[in-house]
C-alpha cells in the first residue's frame, strides 16, 4: 500500500514506477539475491512454487532460494569470528555487555530502529511482523557485511564459496545491491557494522570499506552522505557538478542542436574528466564533456539513478538531466559516431550503436522537467549560429577536413609562399639593373 510518510526525510527507498519499470523491467529486478522488504513476496511465491512441486531448477526463484540458505551460512559465519571473544578486554570496549553475543546485540539494535527502518521504506511493510522484519533485516545486513569482507580478503585461490569462486556470481551480487527496490538503508548498516569493520581493519571505516568494494576510491568526498547504495551511485556522479543542489524544475532546453550540426557551427569537442563525472564545460569555441563508458552495466546503473531522482530528487535530476543532454547531441547516428571519434564515448558492448539506442531508451518514461544543462545549450546553439564561426568552420572542413586535404593545403601554401618570394626577387633584380 502506498503511504504518506511521516518524515519525508527518512523515506527513500522506492518502489520504481510502472511508467518507468515497463521499458526494461529486469533492469530493475534482482537476479540473484533480494534484500529488504520490497521484494519478500518473492520469497514466499517461490517457496510456494516448490511446495507444489514445480520445476524450477533453471529459474531465477531457484537462485532466490538458494541465497536465502547462502544467507544463513554467512550469519553463521560471520558470528564465527567472534565466537568465544566476548571476554577479552579490547572486544568489550565495542560490546560493552559481557553476556551478549553479537548477534544478539544486532538484533536488540535493529529492534530500537525497527521505526525508522520502516520509515525508510516508501510503501508500508506493516504486513511483515516485527519479529520477521528484525530476522530479515539481520540475515540481509550480515549477508551485506559478510559478502563485502569475503570479496576484499578472498585473494587468488578458490574457497569453495560459490558467490566468491565464480565471477559471474560475484559480479551479479554487485549489480543487485545497487538496484533502487533491493537496499536496506545506510544508517542501520553504518551503525552494526562500523564498530566491528574498525576492530578488523584497523583505521577503516565501514564507509571506507563501502567505498572500497565499489571501486570508488577518491571519487567521493570524505563529508558526502548517501542513503544507500544507489543513492552512492548518483552521490560520485553529482558531486561532480558545482551547485549542484541549485534547482532545475523551471530551466528547461527549449531547442538544441546535435553534435554534428553545432561541429559545423564552429563548436569543438574535447573528452575531459573521469567517467563518473557529470561536469560538462564550454569555453572559448570547444564543448567539453567528461568520457562516457558504455558497457553492459552501465545502463542498468543509471536507469536505477534516474528511478531514484524522479522518486526523491525531482527537482535535483542531474543525471536525468544529462542524459537528456546527451540525447540531444547524439540524435543522428553521425553525430552519435562523431562523439565516439572525439573520445568522449567509449564503446564497450561490441556493438556499433549501442550509446544512442541506450539513450533514447533511458530517457522513456522520464519527463523533461527540467535541466541542469540549459544555460550551456543556449551558449553552445549561439556560437553555432554565429555566422562568422559557422564561416571559420566551413574554410575548416574545406581546406583541412582530413590528412589529404590539410597537406595538400599546406603544400598549395609553401608554393604559393615561394612563387611570391621569388616573383619579388625578379622585380627587385630588374629595378636595381633599372637603376
Amino acid at each position: 500500500m502506498w503511504r504518506y510518510p511521516r518524515n519525508l526525510d527518512s523515506c527513500c527507498i522506492y518502489r520504481v514506477p510502472d511508467c518507468i519499470r515497463e521499458v526494461k523491467p529486469e533492469a530493475y529486478t534482482p537476479q540473484l539475491v533480494l534484500i529488504g522488504p520490497l521484494h519478500r513476496p518473492l520469497k514466499f511465491q517461490d517457496l510456494k512454487a516448490l511446495d507444489r512441486g514445480d520445476d524450477i531448477t533453471y529459474t531465477t526463484s531457484m537462485k532466490y532460494l538458494y541465497m536465502e540458505e547462502h544467507k544463513k551460512i554467512y550469519l553463521a559465519a560471520f558470528a564465527a569470528r567472534f565466537e568465544g571473544e566476548k571476554t577479552v578486554d579490547r572486544f568489550n570496549r565495542i560490546f560493552e555487555e559481557e553476556e551478549e553475543n553479537i548477534i544478539d546485540r544486532f538484533k536488540r539494535i535493529i529492534e530500537e530502529e525497527e521505526e525508522n527502518i520502516r520509515e525508510s521504506y516508501s510503501e508500508s511493510t506493516a504486513w511483515i511482523k516485527s519479529s520477521e522484519f528484525v530476522e530479515m533485516v539481520l540475515h540481509d545486513s550480515v549477508f551485506i557485511i559478510e559478502s563485502i569482507l569475503r570479496f576484499l580478503i578472498k585473494g587468488r585461490k578458490k574457497t569453495g564459496d560459490r558467490l566468491m569462486d565464480w565471477g559471474c556470481l560475484t559480479y551479479t551480487l554487485f549489480d543487485d545491491l545497487i538496484l533502487l527496490e533491493n537496499q536496506l538503508p545506510y544508517f542501520i548498516l553504518e551503525k552494526l557494522f562500523d564498530p566491528i569493520v574498525q576492530r578488523i581493519l584497523p583505521q577503516k571505516t565501514f564507509c571506507d570499506l563501502i567505498i572500497s568494494f565499489f571501486n570508488l576510491q577518491g571519487k567521493i568526498g570524505d563529508d558526502s552522505k548517501f542513503r544507500h547504495f544507489t543513492d552512492l551511485q548518483r552521490c560520485v556522479r553529482v558531486e561532480t557538478l558545482p551547485n549542484h543542489d541549485v534547482c532545475i524544475h523551471q530551466q528547461h532546453i527549449q531547442h538544441a542542436y546535435n553534435a554534428d550540426k553545432l561541429e559545423s557551427g564552429g563548436v569543438q569537442f574535447e573528452a575531459v574528466g573521469e567517467e563518473f563525472s557529470l561536469n560538462v564545460r564550454f569555453e572559448n569555441g570547444c564543448l567539453k564533456m567528461p568520457r562516457l563508458m558504455v558497457d553492459d552495466r552501465l545502463e542498468m546503473t543509471l536507469r536505477n539513478i534516474m528511478a531514484l531522482e524522479q522518486c526523491h530528487y525531482p527537482f535535483n535530476a542531474h543525471v536525468c538531466s544529462y542524459i537528456f543532454f546527451i540525447d540531444h547531441l547524439i540524435h543522428t547516428t553521425k553525430a552519435a559516431d562523431l562523439l565516439v571519434e572525439k573520445g568522449i564515448i567509449k564503446n564497450r558492448t561490441g556493438e556499433r550503436h549501442p550509446v544512442k539506442q541506450m539513450v533514447y531508451k533511458l530517457r522513456s518514461g522520464i519527463p523533461e522537467t527540467g535541466s541542469y544543462y540549459s544555460d550551456i545549450a543556449n551558449e553552445v546553439n549561439k556560437y553555432s549560429e554565429n555566422r562568422v564561426n559557422r564561416s571559420k568552420a566551413v574554410l575548416k572542413r574545406a581546406f583541412f577536413g582530413n590528412i589529404l586535404s590539410g597537406t595538400a593545403t599546406i603544400v598549395i601554401t609553401l608554393l604559393l609562399v615561394m612563387t611570391l618570394i621569388r616573383t619579388w626577387a625578379m622585380v627587385t633584380q630588374i629595378n636595381q639593373h633599372k637603376s
